[in-house]
């Protein structure tokens, strides 16, 4: 059952969290705004696709940045109670600290399970029409593609594999290089193509292998046969070859684990950036109760520089924070490093300072 207590920290918690979205979301789209309406004019990009992008902008930023948002309203309102000696009057009425918690945990829950929801099924939506829009018409296509060292098992049936590599690919003129098409039973190579350049041909769904080389590997010698020029068809095409950069963000919970299985099983050499966005997903709600509590905790007591030095810590903190996020996000994304374990990281450090805070904060 909710106390009095409970229910007006609860409230003021919700209600400052939608105050500083509704701050902080025109602000970023105006910024957005200023740095892109020159190139919106220039496409003359009609006014209902802005306002959708702008819409979508809006449900990815506060998705991306919710956290944070969370971190910063907690310390204001929490700093305001603590300057109006509201937490001395709770704390001296009885209260123990743990249980003057307990509200911001709520919020924290209710916060958490919204954002879970909307990143397993809003966001997806959201980040595709954001992503779409910005690639289409102010980046350019070419660059929504993964094009480079791009390896895939584009079969596997039985005991038959097929491998292919191309070195650099550009979906644009269709055009690969350095491609390498390896046709293996078990462990066996069977034969293996290569070429300097490959073209596919719409119209037939076939390629064009240019400087073509194909060994087969015999008993006792393998036979080797050479052409300048050779159609040929696979058992893929360049959607398959080349899928779009950010095609994780635009699945639900369910496609993306299917994406992802589909992906390892081609070897996919970015599987560790699909991983990083399914990883994300969990552990971003799990930061709302991580900084919800050192946010307590250190705006908790009254300090001689008032809200402004509780604000200027809570931002300092909120930083180092996003800097980890995104140091560790990218090296899981270009290493071996594990993502599971870099998504976490910034989770667990954050985790033992906020018991560190909470241990000095009751004091």
């Amino acid at each position: 059952m909710l106390t009095i207590l409970d229910k007006y920290i609860l409230k003021r918690y919700l209600i400052n969290f939608l105050v500083m979205l509704l701050m902080f979301i025109p602000i970023g789209i105006v910024i957005d705004v200023s740095e892109k309406v020159n190139k919106m004019i220039e496409k003359k990009i009609p006014i209902t696709k802005i306002l959708v992008y702008y819409g979508d902008f809006t449900i990815y930023f506060a998705n991306l940045l919710f956290p944070i948002f969370l971190f910063l309203s907690v310390i204001w309102f929490t700093s305001k109670l603590a300057n109006n000696t509201e937490i001395i009057a709770i704390l001296s009425s009885g209260i123990s600290f743990n249980r003057f918690l307990r509200p911001y945990i709520i919020g924290a829950t209710i916060v958490s399970l919204f954002a879970l929801l909307m990143g397993f099924f809003l966001v997806p939506a959201a980040s595709k029409g954001f992503n779409d829009f910005r690639y289409e018409y102010l980046k350019g296509n070419s660059q929504t593609r993964e094009t480079s060292d791009i390896y895939r098992q584009i079969n596997r049936e039985k005991d038959l594999r097929e491998y292919i590599y191309v070195s650099n690919y550009n979906y644009v003129s269709k055009t690969g290089f350095n491609f390498t098409y390896e046709n293996c039973t078990g462990n066996k190579l069977n034969y293996k193509i290569s070429s300097g350049r490959i073209k596919y041909n719409e119209e037939s769904e076939s390629y064009t292998l240019f400087n073509y080389q194909k060994r087969t590997v015999g008993a006792l010698d393998d036979v080797i046969d050479k052409q300048e020029k050779k159609i040929m068809k696979f058992n893929f095409l360049p959607d398959d070859l080349t899928p779009v950069v950010y095609a994780a963000e635009t699945m639900s919970i369910g496609e993306i684990n299917t994406f992802i299985d589909k992906e390892k099983e081609r070897g996919n050499a970015n599987i560790n950036s699909y991983l990083v966005v399914l990883y994300k997903k969990y552990s971003l709600p799990v930061s709302a109760f991580i900084l919800t509590i050192i946010a307590v905790a250190v705006s908790s007591m009254k300090r001689r520089g008032g809200m402004g030095l509780n604000l200027a810590i809570g931002i300092i903190i909120a930083f180092i924070f996003i800097f980890f996020d995104k140091v560790f996000g990218t090296i899981a994304e270009k290493s071996s490093f594990s993502p599971l374990i870099a998504v976490w990281i910034p989770n667990i450090v954050f985790g033992f300072l906020a018991v560190y805070l909470l241990k000095n904060a009751k004091r």
